[in-house]
């Protein structure tokens, strides 16, 4: 039982030096949207997609450590060509397609991976896969903690 006691008691003490020290090392700290440097910038990517490829959109963006997202349902016409049809009798037209808007601000990681991201996801080849849009941010402010730039992302 004395044996078990002093394992254990070293296995703890082991742990506790590898955390703590895992804490203080600045560059092994883990943020939410990655850990790649973005030159202190904040960008907004903004994509519209089909909202069948919000799934693999989604995996997509996890797999490149960009996990935070915002999602709306959204809809629009652009390349993507009308449908016509019959509803008791009368002929419509649908032009504005049912798409999903996601926004997805990152600090830490370059917007070009997250460009890429999505558009692999997004990507079917088809009129109507949607678009990819790329803005800076001036400021961002996090509610909870009162961080701002980049801490806050």
């Amino acid at each position: 039982m004395k044996t078990l006691t002093i394992i254990l008691n070293k296995f703890v003490a082991n742990n506790v030096t590898e955390h703590t020290e895992t804490e203080t090392d600045e560059s092994k700290v883990v943020r939410t949207d990655g850990g790649e440097p973005n030159d202190g910038e904040i960008k907004m990517v903004t994509a519209i997609i089909r909202p069948d490829r919000l799934g693999a959109v989604k995996k997509s963006l996890a797999e490149a450590g960009a996990p935070s997202l915002t999602v709306t349902n959204v809809s629009g016409r652009g390349s993507q060509p009308a449908k016509k049809g019959q509803w008791r009798g009368e002929e419509y037209t649908v032009d504005l397609h049912q798409k999903v808007k996601i926004e997805c601000v990152v600090a830490d990681i370059p917007a070009d991976d997250v460009v890429n991201a999505i558009a692999e996801g997004a990507h079917t080849g088809e009129p109507g896969d949607g678009k990819i849009f790329v803005t800076d941010v001036a400021s961002a402010y996090q509610i909870r903690t009162g961080n701002t730039g980049t801490d806050a992302v």
